[in-house]
């Protein structure tokens, strides 16, 4: 279950209070207020009620035979799992600046485990990606202890969402409700494998819709109070008709437990994203290339908006459908596809359930005036697998994903010109691993050789050699850096 923590959400401090006895008078001076400020007993009795009377007990003996908890065999490195918990136990006193020696690495087994459900009779399954993510195996297991073998059949990091197929039939799929329709309030139930104890229900409301984590995902999560903890994800999350509204994906926590913030991803994203995995593989996203913001109440009276609305643009990618439009910066979407927009997670989770070469109508502001743009949606940026062949026909496997930069991180480095690759995930396994490369690194050089792309990567690792030392040409965290990559 990702954690999301205090460090990356900006919060007010939290203060711990002392508890004190009230004297009788004090007490007899607000029994006294309240009756001045005329608080409805009535209507709390009537709230404490609606709250009480949400009854899940018929619900969970119902659902449970479509939930099963994932179990996943990872290859990873011993020196891996011992840095990756001393970093985590650094961080928690020096921050972020906490740098680690990179060490050799001797691949050991890791036992993971997670949540799935059945959304279909022939047995296909989602849970979240991170669950299942650098699985050399994933086993499902029923409620009534029945273990399958699982295949992937597909999965997306940026929606944390990924299905699994098991051979057989008539299995119980859960019926998938319209997760449009719930309401902040609405109670809502989970059922998961939290730190591996099967099949615990949980129960909330939901607290808040559309919550963005726009900078590592690309979807409108769910928030609620239901308690979820490591083991939980990839589980369903119920209304009160037994219906599935969204796939249990992540906490914010300071301590790595449960806080009171849960998130979820809607059912019809994750439905979306399923019919596309199921179908090719991988998932096709509409790219429209800006950088939105909210509005304030300052921004509003400067703007002249009668309230604070809609969604600014500070800056239009060059040579993106939105440059093509018309759209400039300093523009304010108002209404998008005739829907209106009054913040910028609602434009950017519009933009994210698009299709490539969709049209789109965007109602702005320019200037103080009205204006009505049209345009048309590209295909976004996908990751490609890095695998090479040298000239002698000898396969080079490092164990890399990478994929271009976007025009909008070229903007963001203050270039129009390609300035490297991007990796995005690492097979803690592979000859990239064991060198010392990480994800998120951008790779500038290989083998002496200048690398503006994905093109120019593949060409390199054609002309490297049987085995030695290369150097690859990294910037991480906007420090330039060069490592040795041993080819084996």
């Amino acid at each position: 279950m990702p954690i999301i923590t205090q460090s990356s959400v900006t919060q007010a401090s939290i203060k711990m209070r002392r508890k004190h006895w009230l004297p009788r008078t004090t007490l007899a001076l607000a029994m006294s207020m309240t009756a001045l400020v005329g608080i409805n007993v009535a209507t709390i009795s009537t709230a404490k009620a609606a709250v009480t009377t949400a009854d899940f007990s018929d619900l969970v003996q119902q659902v449970t035979p479509g939930v099963a908890r994932v179990n996943v065999t990872k290859t990873v490195s011993e020196a891996e799992l011992a840095q990756a918990q001393t970093a985590e136990l650094l961080r928690q006193f020096f921050g972020d600046r906490v740098r680690l020696p990179n060490r050799p690495a001797t691949p050991a087994i890791e036992h993971a485990y997670g949540t799935a459900f059945f959304i279909t009779p022939d047995g296909y399954m989602l849970t979240n990606h991170h669950v299942v993510e650098g699985a050399d195996k994933i086993t499902v297991t029923l409620n009534d202890r029945t273990e399958l073998d699982a295949t992937l059949i597909g999965s997306d990091e940026r929606s944390d969402v990924a299905v699994l197929k098991v051979t057989g039939k008539q299995f119980p799929a859960l019926p998938i409700g319209d997760s449009n329709t719930i309401r902040v309030g609405e109670p809502v139930l989970a059922i998961g494998s939290p730190f591996g104890f099967d099949y615990s229900a949980s129960a909330g409301i939901v607290s808040a819709k559309s919550r963005s984590f726009s900078r590592e995902t690309s979807v409108p999560f769910i928030q609620t109070d239901v308690a979820l903890n490591p083991g939980n994800s990839g589980g369903p999350l119920f209304n009160q008709r037994g219906e599935v509204v969204g796939i249990n994906s992540r906490i914010f926590s300071g301590t790595g437990g449960y806080m009171g913030l849960s998130f979820s991803i809607p059912m019809d994203a994750a439905m979306d994203i399923y019919e596309q995995l199921k179908t090719s593989g991988e998932v096709a996203r509409a790219y429209l290339g800006i950088y939105p913001q909210d509005i304030d109440r300052n921004l509003a009276e400067a703007y002249n908006l009668s309230r604070p609305q809609g969604a600014l643009l500070t800056r239009i990618s060059p040579d993106s459908p939105a440059q093509k439009a018309g759209l400039k910066t300093g523009d304010i979407i108002l209404k998008f596809n005739n829907t209106d927009i009054m913040r910028a997670s609602d434009l950017l989770n519009m933009i994210n359930r698009a299709s490539p070469n969709e049209t789109f109508r965007a109602q702005i502001q320019r200037d103080g005036k009205p204006l009505m743009i049209n345009g048309i949606f590209s295909l976004a940026p996908s990751d490609i697998q890095a695998q090479g062949r040298d000239g002698q026909d000898n396969e080079v496997r490092l164990g890399l994903r990478l994929r271009d930069l976007t025009p909008d991180e070229q903007a963001e480095l203050k270039t129009n010109d390609k300035a490297g690759i991007i990796v995005t995930a690492i097979d803690p396994t592979g000859l990239a691993a064991r060198s010392g490369l990480m994800a998120g690194d951008m790779v500038t050089n290989l083998h002496q050789k200048p690398i503006a792309n994905v093109t120019d990567f593949t060409s390199a690792l054609s002309s490297l050699p049987k085995s030695g030392v290369v150097t690859i040409e990294v910037i991480r965290q906007g420090i330039p850096a060069i490592i040795g990559l041993r080819i084996e």
